[in-house]
């Protein structure tokens, strides 16, 4: 198919895939929160409850991170530092993993995050969200509400290879043959 053809079918599919999201925030706008217990985390300073994770807001975003094992999770969470002030203008964030707080900050400080990281070791948070499944740990990002003294839940979504998450797929996707095998890496050659 020539270029010009082909740029005209994919905007095309580009619009449908708004109009697709327009839909999903619509129905996303509608849902029933659902009350979460108040779990306790452990941070850099010490035990932290997930209301606290909020700070002044009163939406809080928690990144599901299988740990520093994961080079699709280390990858999720680049993407998320580089744009942390844009999303801490609107709402809290913090990333939560199975590592301990020590082993969390120096693999932070080797990537330069500046989120806030909690551990969830030792916790059912991981579980009671869906995000712990036979093999092991599930990445993935829940959206919490704070009304008072009561937390809820209001959305999730499983992260994987090619989701909406992490730009790098979607300019892979612009590649005529895409990833082509690609995958993540701590570091590159």
């Amino acid at each position: 198919m020539r270029y010009r053809e082909t740029n005209e079918k994919l905007a095309a599919y580009r619009h449908e895939i708004g109009a697709l999201r327009d839909k999903m925030r619509a129905l996303q706008a509608s849902v029933e929160p659902e009350e979460v217990a108040d779990y306790v985390f452990v941070g850099a300073d010490g035990p932290v409850r997930l209301s606290q994770l909020f700070g002044d807001k009163d939406t809080l975003f928690v990144v599901h991170n299988m740990g520093r094992s994961c080079p699709n999770c280390t990858m999720w969470a680049d993407g998320f530092n580089g744009v942390l002030g844009h999303l801490e203008n609107r709402a809290a964030f913090a990333v939560t993993s199975p590592d301990d707080p020590a082993t969390q900050a120096a693999f932070a400080a080797s990537r330069g995050w500046r989120f806030l990281m909690v551990s969830h070791q030792g916790t059912g948070f991981a579980a009671d969200m869906g995000y712990r499944g036979d093999i092991g740990w599930l990445p993935g990002v829940s959206v919490f509400k704070k009304d008072g003294d009561r937390v809820f839940r209001v959305s999730d979504q499983g992260l994987h290879p090619g989701d909406d998450f992490c730009l790098v797929w979607h300019l892979f996707d612009m590649i005529p043959e895409g990833p082509a095998g690609w995958r993540a890496q701590f570091t590159y050659k």
